[in-house]
């Protein structure tokens, strides 16, 4: 695994005839944010485009996925909208450079796992918390390794794809050896974690 950070100019010659995968840990906006969390939200997203460009030096991003996807084509794209215009304007871009987006969740293990995970935020009994958790893990387990083997199945020999997903997720993933993996992780990524942690911290 590799931090961008760690190398200044990689070369396309000692990655050739790998398979890559860039991975972008996915910020998303808040609703009614202050002016600072959106200046650093788009900071961030400013600065993974920047990334992603000097990247591509060592391979051109064909094949994408990004969480929250089950469908194709124009249905894709209209449900990034709703959820992360920046990771859309990403997105096009590399459409339009001849990339394809695929869909990488199951509708049937990501509805359920999106439905428990809302309970867990209402339920208010310790042992109702519990058995609730206990399902939404089984649920995150089974949609992990849906994710994993798309990418798996999809990413040909010598290809690089673009992968957007919380960074929280991303972690729990086991990529297979002959998968070169990038983190992309700007400056900025760890300025929103500590925003968001000194939040937390006001309201608790």
């Amino acid at each position: 695994m590799v931090e961008l950070g760690q190398i200044e100019k990689p070369t396309a010659e000692s990655f050739a005839g790998k398979r890559k995968l860039y991975c972008v840990p996915n910020v998303y906006p808040l609703e009614d944010a202050p002016d600072e969390y959106k200046e650093l939200f788009n900071k961030y997203w400013d600065e993974v485009t920047q990334q992603l460009e000097k990247l591509e030096a060592i391979g051109k991003v064909r094949k994408i996925f990004c969480e929250n996807i089950y469908v194709q084509g124009e249905e894709a794209l209209n449900i990034l909208a709703k959820i992360n215009e920046r990771a859309l304007q990403i997105i096009k871009k590399k459409i339009e450079e001849e990339a394809v987006l695929l869909p990488v969740e199951s509708e049937e293990i990501f509805g359920p796992f999106m439905d428990w995970g809302n309970c867990l935020r209402v339920v208010r009994t310790k042992e109702v918390f519990a058995k609730v958790l206990e399902f939404y893990t089984e649920l995150l387990d089974k949609r992990l390794q849906h994710i994993l083997k798309v990418i798996e199945n999809n990413l040909s020999e010598g290809e690089t794809g673009l992968f957007i997903i919380r960074d929280e997720d991303r972690v729990r993933l086991q990529f297979p050896t002959d998968i070169e993996v990038f983190l992309v992780t700007p400056p900025s990524y760890d300025s929103i974690l500590k925003w968001i942690r000194e939040k937390w911290e006001e309201i608790s």
